[in-house]
């Protein structure tokens, strides 16, 4: 076997996590990092989304977002989220007539029709996710995010950009659901299905959430093995980049992204390689969850232990 020189392995740069579970005999923390780079004045930090948590872990990045110049978000179609998230808190007309809807570089807004389709898919695909961090005990992300603030930049695509990408890549996200399903299947990383079953059987969120966590956990590789050069992943990742670009050549110096974990190993290349450094990372608690605590141990009545000892 060919072996690399000591000064060779010494070099080679460690992997960069950017979700992880954090687990100890009380609890295990599905976490996100949250991770700084640096170059010429300008930082720019990485936060991992997760799309149901807990609720203080949103809370914690409301007040952080605040903080930030531009928080730059994920979310296909998500142009106008923070308007209609706005408008639907105060039961007004979520719809913002296009020629006073304005994006951060002065252009204003796509005035297509609604695609009443796909708007009804993304309810129930909403409302499935609720029904599942109600089962969990969770909260959803566009639930407990406020994306209406005046820092907040969609650096996404349009639902009419992704819809095209994908027909001309020849993509689909059922498509890409089942092969990462396989694909954990194969590596052995899904959730034992008896065990899982039980822990849903028995009513408690914990024990399906200690079933799944370590899925989850893994989340980031798992994805970015399987979606490579894809629409998912590397097209969403070009139009951040490109509105972080922006972003800085108006002056901009103290920036977020605000993307799904598993862009971050793809997505911090991109910024090494435009000269970034990586200068900090620390770790947010999305799943606290508390383990079942043993029965303590019985100790035998002194009769019975006397009796033990004379048969003995």
């Amino acid at each position: 076997m060919l072996s690399l020189p000591f000064a060779a392995l010494a070099e080679e740069p460690a992997k960069v996590e950017f979700i992880r579970v954090d687990e100890d005999a009380a609890a295990a923390r599905l976490q996100t990092a949250l991770t700084r780079y640096e170059k010429d004045g300008v930082t720019v930090d990485l936060i991992g989304a997760i799309h149901i948590a807990d609720k203080a872990y949103y809370q914690d990045l409301n007040r952080r977002f605040a903080g930030y110049d531009s928080l730059l978000f994920e979310m296909v179609g998500g142009e106008k989220f923070g308007r209609q998230q706005a408008a639907a808190k105060e039961g007004d007309d979520p719809q913002v007539p296009a020629d006073k809807a304005k994006d951060r570089d002065g252009k204003p807004e796509d005035d297509k029709p609604k695609d009443e389709k796909k708007e009804a898919g993304q309810s129930a695909l909403h409302q499935i996710y609720k029904m599942v961090a109600t089962f969990l005990g969770l909260t959803g992300q566009v639930d407990q995010i406020d994306y209406n603030q005046p820092n907040f930049v969609h650096a996404d695509l349009t639902q009419a950009e992704f819809d095209k990408m994908q027909r001309e890549r020849g993509e689909s996200l059922l498509g890409f659901a089942l092969k990462a399903a396989k694909e954990g299947q194969a590596q052995g990383t899904q959730p034992d299905p008896a065990k899982l079953l039980e822990a849903m059987l028995s009513g408690k969120s914990n024990l399906v959430k200690l079933e799944i966590v370590h899925t989850l956990g893994q989340g980031d590789d798992q994805i970015g093995a399987l979606a490579g050069e894809s629409v998912i992943l590397t097209d969403r990742n070009a139009r951040c980049l490109e509105v972080l670009a922006r972003e800085v050549k108006t002056g901009t110096k103290n920036l977020g992204i605000f993307y799904g974990a598993a862009h971050f190993s793809h997505l911090s290349k991109q910024l090494e390689e435009q000269g970034f450094k990586r200068a900090h990372q620390e770790w947010l608690t999305a799943w606290d969850i508390p383990k079942p605590k043993k029965a303590p141990k019985e100790e035998p009545a002194p009769e019975a232990a006397d009796e033990e000892k004379q048969a003995a």
